[in-house]
């Protein structure tokens, strides 16, 4: 597995729920990290599984790091679209779900009003309902959802044209006339992302934002109902628990059994 870390050398907890997750599949998974926006590290194609985290700022960027990182998405969907029996699995987490979003054009990348933030209700679409992806979540499910940029305005004959598919919408906000964003998209049958974050720990992410320096910044930035409704929901097993133990675990799994079927069935 290769972590692509697109955090920019910025504090953040995503990262390490990511290898959290790739450890506890130690046994048959061996996982390296690569700076992509601070050092401009990339992997090669020798891969299997690629997972791209979230990051702050803008996700159209016009970074040193930028062309070469869509470079290597490029050629691993090339590789996907020529290869019959190997493939390459990519799993793009909030700012990558957006750079690659916008870089296949599949609609609008725009600045939110306002800052999205907090462990947050999300609705499967019709095609969301039936993709394995999200199998064993409710309708709504709940995921932690941290972004000032989101994807909307969807180019359906675009989608249509690579064979891609939106898996969920954010949640139904009946007091407002703005568009509800996409999130989560299956790429391919080998390519998926999602806005939310599927990684985040609840018992890292309590410990994290019980920390006075962290929990007073949620405080001034979203208010004190907000902080209390987050940590609240936070050990809530049909919350984020459920979505952190389904979504990229089954990811992974699917790769494990693609390669070594044998292991599943032991």
């Amino acid at each position: 597995m290769a972590i692509l870390d697109m955090n920019n050398s910025q504090p953040n907890q995503g990262l390490r729920c990511i290898v959290d997750i790739a450890k506890s599949f130690n046994k048959n998974i061996d996982y390296t990290i690569y700076d992509v926006r601070a050092k401009n590290e990339l992997p090669d194609l020798s891969y299997d599984i690629y997972i791209s985290s979230g990051g702050p700022g803008s996700p159209l960027e016009d970074g040193t790091w930028r062309q070469p990182y869509l470079e290597l998405i490029q050629n691993l969907w090339d590789f996907n679209k020529k290869s019959t029996e190997e493939k390459k699995y990519v799993f793009l987490i909030c700012y990558s779900f957006q750079v690659v979003c916008d870089y296949f054009q599949l609609g609008e990348i725009k600045r939110r009003k306002s800052t999205s933030f907090g462990i947050l209700p999300i609705h499967k679409t019709k095609e969301g309902l039936k993709d394995k992806l999200l199998e064993g979540l409710d309708d709504p499910f709940y995921a932690v959802d941290s972004r000032d940029w989101q994807l909307i305005q969807p180019r359906l004959k675009v989608f249509k044209e690579h064979g891609a598919s939106i898996l969920s919408l954010e949640k139904i906000r009946t007091h407002v006339e703005y568009e509800r964003a996409i999130m989560a998209v299956r790429f391919s049958e080998e390519f998926v992302g999602t806005q939310f974050h599927p990684e985040a720990d609840p018992v890292g992410m309590y410990a994290h934002f019980t920390e006075d320096n962290n929990k007073q910044t949620v405080i001034t930035n979203f208010g004190e109902a907000k902080y209390n409704d987050m940590m609240n929901k936070m050990d809530d097993e049909d919350k984020i628990i459920r979505t952190y133990t389904i979504i990229l675990p089954k990811f992974i799994l699917e790769v494990i059994h693609h390669h070594t079927p044998q292991l599943i069935s032991q």
